[in-house]
């Protein structure tokens, strides 16, 4: 028992005293170190979806966590020099954990191996530090405790020597780590270390896992989808590289945005015309709070993100799917039940499980974000805070299933089965039907094309069908994040096409003959600045949309997509032009917040924009939009102009002051954990 007991801790041990020696003579730098490794079972064999921490008792915000691969494979990246505490964890199992020391540059190849739950602890149950601690194979038929303790002296005596040899090279890796193979070769798989029946053998003069290494880089993680690179450059991707409560259970999500700004048309109403990011000018505003995450159990998955603020009211309000027949000229709507309210204050709300082929294989069903037009719905992943047409009049979620296919860690095949073009309901007989293709072959450059069809997606028109496409690029030209100048350089393209087609409806052709199209694109460059903390981008796009089907309906006199308005018709063949153009700065000491100043310009061709009189009518909104409003702020009680202007008399006809431009700037914080 004594000497079953010393196999077991020895490694251990023996670890941490060669890490106390060395802490102080390790290579002091700016640069991080790597841990890489496999989670094992008591027999040796990999383990997979084992969560992974390091910890550093000294400074926990260095702290990283990761969940091993399909075949046991784990990578802590970005590891500031210190001491750590390497722990392994997973359901059914005992957690181990063992020292290690990491010093700038270096890369570190340490197998955990896990005991089993059911069984008492045994000396394969702990972490094997392939090569991090000398082998002590050799002891399994030492007769009794005191020849481990001479092993013990006699190493510590050649680890004093390799001290002083490392003390005269400060610029030498650290003594612990094992060389790391590029990422073109197959990383190696170290076994776990283990008693041995053989005789104790003679000590080298230097033992093999004590050896000074090569210089390496990381190891790659050629398992994961897309884990291979660094893709939170990407505009509409989260730049966090860490979670900061993460469990094996549940990982956690936490978002605020709040911002001011200040339209230079000063609307007496305080609102902001034709965008899904900006509504209020002259105000402090929360665009978005949002608690939520995701839960991950044994292959089952699912995930909530409660939605609060202003998106909770602006984002029901362009689905026309809910309306249930208050509102004329929409044929009846589509049935009872309040679906806006019942998911106004979600954003993403699914269920699903994770099948191990290929890559992985998702199955989710619920409402989950859309990916048309490369912007995220959550403006803490953009470049820009206010996007361009293409994004911002296009959807932001989608209610149905999606399958998503990883047949390569650099391939996504992602069909829809959904219910309709960013709607809650299916509006006619056709559900929507669509699909992602998502392309990253190297880690500067992602290609992603998104297509949808067969829907019919507008109210009270049950024969017209609608088909789109939304296609983007995004390049990274340049890339230092350690550089204080210029850091990185890189930019998005995005191309959208679509039309409706069907009941009268047609795609081409003279805007007489009831064309419904929709052609747009936007450009973005952006630029980083002092290690990636500041970053400048420039863009705009422009936006053609015949029939209007994808122009976002001005408020007016509080109207929304099911109520339509009068005074801003949107009718087959009616054209909507418009073009934008923002210039962004964003500053971001930290990954998890971003302070933010943005100026733009939007023009259209038509009144579209909320001018000084707003879209408001005296004494506010009178609950029915559809009609036309009396100067004395009551309705006409028609959508008859004629009418209108017989019921009004004397008050005459109230109409909204609409603009063809706008000019704004705002400001904000975006915060993300």
């Amino acid at each position: 028992m004594t000497r079953q007991l010393a196999y077991a801790v020895l490694p251990s041990l023996l670890a941490l005293h060669v890490a106390a020696q060395l802490a102080d003579t390790a290579h002091a730098g700016t640069l991080t170190g790597t841990v890489v490794g496999v989670t094992r079972t008591p027999d040796g064999d990999p383990l997979p979806k084992t969560k992974v921490v390091a910890h550093n008792s000294a400074d926990p915000s260095a702290d990283r966590s990761a969940v091993s691969a399909s075949d046991g494979t784990y990578k802590l990246a970005d590891l500031r020099p210190g001491r750590y505490e390497v722990s392994a964890s997973k359901d059914g199992f005992r957690s181990v954990s063992a020292p290690i020391l990491v010093a700038a540059a270096g890369n570190i190849a340490f197998d955990l191996m896990l005991a089993d739950g059911a069984t008492a602890a045994s000396p394969a149950s702990v972490p094997a530090p392939s090569a991090a601690v000398p082998a002590v194979s050799g002891l399994a038929e030492s007769k009794d405790v005191e020849a481990l303790k001479q092993r013990v002296e006699q190493l510590e005596s050649q680890i004093q020597a390799l001290i002083a040899i490392q003390s005269r090279e400060p610029a030498a890796r650290p003594l612990l780590a094992k060389a790391v193979p590029s990422a073109e070769e197959p990383a190696p798989q170290p076994q776990a270390a283990a008693p041995s029946s053989t005789q104790p053998a003679a000590a080298p003069t230097v033992p093999e896992a004590l050896q000074a290494p090569e210089p390496g880089p990381p190891g790659v993680d050629n398992v994961t989808p897309f884990a291979y690179g660094d893709f939170t450059w990407l505009n509409g991707t989260s730049r966090n590289k860490d979670t900061v409560l993460d469990t094996k259970f549940f990982t956690p999500e936490v978002r605020f945005d709040t911002h001011y700004m200040q339209d230079f048309n000063e609307p007496i109403d305080h609102t902001i015309v034709g965008a899904t990011e900006s509504f209020r000018s002259g105000e402090v505003q929360i665009e978005q709070a949002s608690v939520g995450g995701d839960f991950h159990w044994q292959n089952v998955r699912g995930r909530i993100l409660f939605m609060q603020g202003l998106f909770a009211t602006t984002t029901p309000r362009n689905d026309a799917s809910s309306a249930t027949g208050q509102y004329p000229g929409n044929n009846g709507g589509v049935g009872q039940w309040d679906l806006q309210n019942a998911y106004k204050y979600v954003s993403e709300a699914y269920g699903g499980y994770h099948f191990n082929v290929n890559h992985g294989l998702n199955v989710d069903a619920g409402i989950f974000v859309s990916y048309i037009g490369l912007f995220s719905y959550y403006n803490f992943d953009n470049w820009t805070y206010q996007p361009s047409y293409v994004s911002s009049n296009t959807p932001w979620f989608f209610n149905g299933v999606r399958v998503q296919w990883f047949p390569t860690n650099k391939l996504k095949i992602e069909p829809w089965f959904i219910n309709g073009w960013q709607s809650y309901a299916k509006f006619n007989s056709h559900p929507g039907l669509g699909g992602q293709l998502l392309w990253m072959p190297k880690e500067w450059f992602k290609l992603v094309a998104n297509q949808y069809g067969f829907g019919q997606d507008n109210l009270g028109l049950p024969h017209t069908e609608r088909i789109h496409t939304d296609d983007s690029i995004e390049i990274r030209f340049y890339n230092n994040p350690n550089k204080t100048g210029l850091s990185k350089v890189a930019m998005s393209l995005t191309a959208d096409a679509g039309c409706q087609f069907g009941g009268g409806i047609q795609c081409l052709g003279a805007p007489s003959r009831n064309k419904d199209s929709f052609v747009g694109w936007m450009l973005y460059n952006r630029y980083w600045f002092r290690k990636d903390t500041l970053a400048v981008t420039f863009g705009g796009g422009d936006m053609s949309n015949f029939g209007r089907y994808l122009t976002l309906l001005p408020p007016i006199d509080g109207a929304w997509a099911a109520t339509g308005s009068v005074y801003f018709p949107e009718l087959p063949g009616q054209r909507s032009h418009m073009w934008d153009s923002t210039v962004t700065l964003q500053y971001m000491p930290k990954e998890y917040i971003t302070w933010w100043f943005e100026a733009g310009y939007r023009h259209s061709d038509i009144p579209y924009f909320a001018g000084r009189g707003g879209v408001t009518p005296p004494g506010g909104d009178n609950g029915l939009p559809q009609f036309y409003t009396c100067g004395n702020g009551s309705t006409a009680g028609t959508a008859d102009l004629a009418g209108a202007q017989a019921a009004c008399g004397g008050a005459g006809i109230w109409y909204p002051d609409l603009r063809r431009s706008e000019a704004k700037i705002a400001a904000g914080v975006l915060v993300k954990f």
